[in-house]
């Protein structure tokens, strides 16, 4: 029975004696799959070509071996750091080491630049394809047709011992997320935004992308083709817009429907009045009914979001009732007395007042 497959950390070496036996037996020997060129550049995976730049302009300087003469390790860290920027700052290189590793920007040995048979990795090291193909099979146990479509994936399908350089393997480009900042007008009415891309051969490439009226905080919007470049003539990835909306100062948004709160006085809210309010299309006067209560909501038909092929929303009117902020002895006396002549209490009908609360 072959070895059970186990995902192997990037920076651990894996000991192919140490595999289960196979069809055709393990050569000895340690492949390593070495340091995340990421990593060695202290970025994260989706940094931008500029975050890359600047990380390896200050690497490079650190331990640069003019500064660090005699000292073998910032010299091997050194290579460590060119060889890392070499791939990720070239978007086809990128593309292929972010889809397969370091075995994506290997290439085949053939006459003259190698030993024809021999995989040559990213870093330089070079292993025999026979060697290879054994790895695979220590990982499974025999060759089955799955396990030999990997390995045609990950290396271009050119196999064939001591025939020469392999076609290189079509692989779509990636997707790319840009998350671009629109205020809350810009959402709600719509826009066009400008986006900057770098395309393969390096040059910029400024794309306008309309956003539709409507969209909400973390929609994603594709624009096709326009992401990673492809390899081996595969077709580009997709650019996916994020849009980040700014909160609005005093509206909210309720899906299509538009909320406002509104504060208006005690004598306001009993005896009712006429005030004024904003809308997105405007100011607009509203009519507050006598014996308004704090909270209640008004509705404003058809001044909320139109999204594409539905009827637009409403906007609500939410009162809040603000008490003044201190009453003198003669407005007390008065307010007692209208107390006294109301005989209202509003929570008399409640399942727990008590005879008392009634009275």
């Amino acid at each position: 029975m072959g070895a059970a497959f186990q995902r192997v950390p990037a920076s651990v070496e894996w000991d192919a004696s140490r595999g289960g036996g196979s069809r055709r037996g393990v050569r000895s020997g340690r492949y390593t799959l070495g340091e995340d060129y990421y990593d060695i550049l202290g970025v994260k995976r989706g940094a931008s070509d500029d975050e890359i730049k600047r990380s390896h302009r200050k690497l490079a300087k650190k331990f640069h071996p003019d500064r660090n003469r005699g000292d073998k390790g910032a010299e091997d860290r050194f290579k460590k750091i060119q060889a890392a920027y070499e791939v990720l700052s070239d978007q086809e290189k990128r593309a292929q080491y972010d889809q397969f590793g370091r075995a994506g920007i290997g290439h085949f040995a053939h006459a003259g630049g190698g030993d024809p048979g021999k995989y040559e990795w990213g870093n330089g090291s070079a292993i025999n394809i026979e060697d290879l193909e054994d790895l695979f099979t220590a990982f499974g146990g025999g060759q089955s047709p799955r396990r030999a479509s990997v390995f045609d994936q990950v290396f271009g399908g050119g196999r064939a011992r001591g025939a020469g350089q392999a076609s290189r393997q079509a692989v779509r480009g990636g997707d790319v997320d840009r998350h671009v900042a629109l205020s809350f007008e810009q959402a709600i009415r719509g826009s066009t935004v400008d986006i900057d891309r770098i395309k393969v051969n390096q040059r910029r490439e400024s794309i306008s992308v309309r956003i539709p009226a409507g969209v909400k905080p973390g929609q994603r919007i594709r624009v096709r083709g326009k992401g990673n470049s492809g390899t081996g003539g595969a077709p580009e990835g997709d650019l996916f817009i994020v849009c980040d909306v700014h909160p609005h100062a005093y509206f909210r948004r309720e899906d299509r429907d538009i909320s406002i709160e509104v504060p208006v006085s005690v004598t306001e809210a009993l005896l009712g009045t006429r005030i004024d309010v904003p809308t997105l299309h405007g100011m607009v006067t509203v009519t507050i009914p006598p014996g308004t209560s704090s909270g209640a909501r008004l509705r404003l038909r058809g001044r909320g979001i139109a999204l594409e092929g539905q009827p637009p929303g409403d906007q609500f009117v939410v009162i809040r009732v603000v008490t003044p902020p201190a009453l003198s002895d003669e407005q007390k006396a008065a307010v007692e007395a209208l107390a006294e002549s109301l005989q209202h209490n509003p929570r008399a009908d409640l399942p727990w007042s008590t005879p008392e609360d009634a009275s």
